[in-house]
C-alpha cells in the first residue's frame, strides 16, 4: 500500500509517501522505480541517481539480514533534499548507523572481500544518516529504522560517479 501525505513547513511543500515491502528479492526494483516515479512527480530528478543507491542498499540489506517485510519511506523536505527511511524486523543496527560513529564514514573494505561496500556508499552519496531501534508492542512489530538524507551535492557525486 502506497500512501503520501502532504504538509508545509517553513512555507516549502513536503510530502512523504510509503511503500510496503514483501520479503522478497525484488523488492529492491519495486522500490527503486517507486523512486523515479515519486521524483519525477515531485520535480527531484536531479536526486534520482543519489536516491536509487541509498534506498537500493537500504531495501536489499532489509531483504537479506530480516526474514519479514520491510518498509521504505521516502519524504521531500524541501525542493533538493529527500530523506530515505528502511524499516525492517532485525533490530541489529550496523554501523555507522549505530550512531556510535556518526561523523565518520566507515572505511571501505578491502579489495578482495566479498561485501561491505553498501552502507560506505550510502554514507559517501548521503548528507546525515542514522538509525534507531523500535520496540515492538501489542500494536506492531520492533526492528529498526534506518535512514539517511541525500540533497543535490550528493546527488551531484553520484551523477559524475565520484
Amino acid at each position: 500500500m502506497v500512501t503520501v501525505s502532504p504538509s508545509e513547513c517553513e512555507g516549502a511543500p513536503t510530502w512523504a509517501y510509503t511503500l510496503q515491502l514483501p520479503h522478497d528479492p525484488r523488492a529492491a526494483r519495486i522500490a527503486r522505480v517507486t523512486l523515479r516515479a515519486v521524483l519525477a512527480g515531485h520535480g527531484m530528478t536531479q536526486l534520482q541517481h543519489a536516491a536509487e543507491l541509498v534506498a537500493t542498499e537500504l531495501v536489499t540489506n532489509a531483504y537479506r539480514y530480516s526474514t519479514g517485510p520491510a518498509t521504505l519511506r521516502l519524504r521531500g523536505l524541501d525542493r533538493s533534499r529527500l530523506r530515505v527511511s528502511v524499516w525492517d524486523a532485525d533490530p541489529h543496527i550496523p554501523p555507522p548507523f549505530d550512531n556510535k560513529q556518526r561523523s565518520v564514514p566507515p572505511r571501505p573494505a578491502p579489495p578482495e572481500a566479498d561485501g561491505g561496500r553498501g552502507l560506505f556508499l550510502v554514507c559517501h552519496y548521503a548528507q546525515v544518516w542514522g538509525g534507531y531501534p523500535l520496540g515492538g508492542d501489542l500494536f506492531g512489530p520492533g526492528g529498526k529504522l534506518l535512514w539517511c538524507e541525500v540533497g543535490v551535492s550528493a546527488a551531484d557525486r553520484a551523477a559524475s560517479g565520484a
